[in-house]
């Protein structure tokens, strides 16, 4: 006998927002009250999720490549646009990739872009390494190692590398940082913690063949995600923004795992054969929900993000090879990798040519957050103290 039929019929769990970032449309130097007023507009929208139940874990900004505006002293610039947002109570905003693809940039720009990060500990920015438009810059990839072996000895526990990416045709308008960066009008976009969507929908697959996989996938993230981009719609209109897309990329947090989801599978440890085919699976998925979607909306395999992953990397199941190998049909690239404290500025460049020749060839978004961990070797495990963070073991 059914003994809770009377019962009211629990509603789908929400997912958690990850971030609602918001695009601002004009140009370097941008005015103090432009900043105030976006603000305003992020904590209307914030409240107005939050009434409908869903959490909004962080407030994001996002800005046109400071690099493409200005020419002056952007440090001076950086250090007091940092003041202002955490006097209006915002703790990150990207001020975009330097354009180091086309091969009008000059080079010797990009040292400033490690004192930027230094100075100014709220923003996020990057190197855009390659392009559709212009192809691969090799000679970019040296300058930009130099930054993240430089942000890995000047910030505390190196973590400034957080706040850092190399990036390979990576687009305007995803809400994901430190990528994320801004081109046309003032615009929302919307990133999900979405791994426990998937972890949810993998659960009730019986037969773990990548069809199947697609199919319950994409059905749950169309009825989780369907309500969040309605209300962002709708939210968006009433404050004058547009909206610019959803990110489906299923973004983990700790034990909220999208390693643990793969693993669902059967196929064994993610790393294992089979890996990259419930990859392609879960891609194909997150592409085909007929939402609109924005940024990588791809597997996401943040290792030092997600507790599962950091696991895999410590034990041996995952490289930078396999991951690599992963992001061929998934996306985001390399992310949150920990390397060896020594590791050359010509090493991680050789990585980073790894991940933009990948991007070119298969005309996607990729990029590479790194972090050469100060003073650790081999074997050691990392003692990172950011609650964002899981701590793993670094490997060759």
């Amino acid at each position: 006998m059914d003994l809770g039929t009377n019962d009211p019929v629990s509603p789908p769990r929400r997912p958690p927002i990850r971030t609602l970032t918001f695009g601002i449309a004009d140009v370097h130097p941008i005015a103090p009250e432009v900043f105030d007023q976006t603000a305003q507009l992020a904590k209307r929208m914030e409240q107005s999720c939050q009434d409908a139940g869903y959490e909004v874990q962080t407030l994001r900004l996002s800005t046109r490549p400071i690099f493409e505006d200005l020419t002056g002293d952007i440090v001076a610039y950086a250090r007091a646009l940092s003041t202002l947002l955490t006097d209006l109570g915002l703790p990150l905003c990207s001020v975009g990739p330097a354009p180091a693809a086309d091969p009008r940039f000059p080079l010797e720009r990009l040292d400033v872009l490690g004192d930027m990060l230094i100075e100014a500990n709220v923003l996020t920015s990057g190197v855009q390494l390659a392009t559709a438009e212009h192809g691969i810059r090799v000679d970019a990839a040296l300058p930009a190692a130099r930054i993240m072996r430089r942000l890995a000895m000047e910030t505390k526990e190196g973590l400034g590398n957080f706040r850092f990416a190399a990036l390979a045709c990576v687009e305007p308008g995803g809400p994901f940082f430190p990528a994320s960066y801004h081109t046309g009008p003032a615009a929302v976009t919307i990133g999900l913690q979405g791994a426990g969507i998937v972890a949810e929908a993998l659960a009730d697959v019986r037969a773990v063949d990548p069809p199947s996989i697609t199919r319950h996938v994409r059905a749950a993230l169309i009825e989780h995600a369907t309500p969040i981009v309605g209300l962002a719609q709708r939210l968006a209109g009433e404050l004058g923004v547009r909206f610019g897309g959803i990110d489906l990329s299923p973004a983990p947090a700790g034990d909220d795992s999208i390693a643990a989801a793969v693993e669902q599978c059967g196929h064994g440890p993610i790393g294992s054969p089979g890996s990259l085919s419930i990859a392609a699976a879960l891609t194909e998925a997150l592409r085909t929900t007929g939402l609109p979607t924005t940024g990588y909306t791809g597997l996401m395999l943040p290792v030092c993000e997600d507790k599962v992953l950091a696991d895999r990397w410590a034990d041996g199941h995952l490289s930078v090879h396999q991951l690599l190998c992963l992001s061929a049909v998934c996306g985001t690239g390399l992310d949150t990798v920990p390397l060896p404290g020594d590791t050359s500025p010509e090493q991680i460049a050789h990585i980073l040519l790894d991940v933009a020749s990948l991007a070119y060839r298969l005309r996607k978004p990729l990029s590479a957050r790194l972090f050469p961990v100060p003073g650790a070797r081999p074997g050691d495990r990392t003692s990172f103290s950011s609650p964002y963070l899981v701590n793993t073991t670094v490997r060759p």
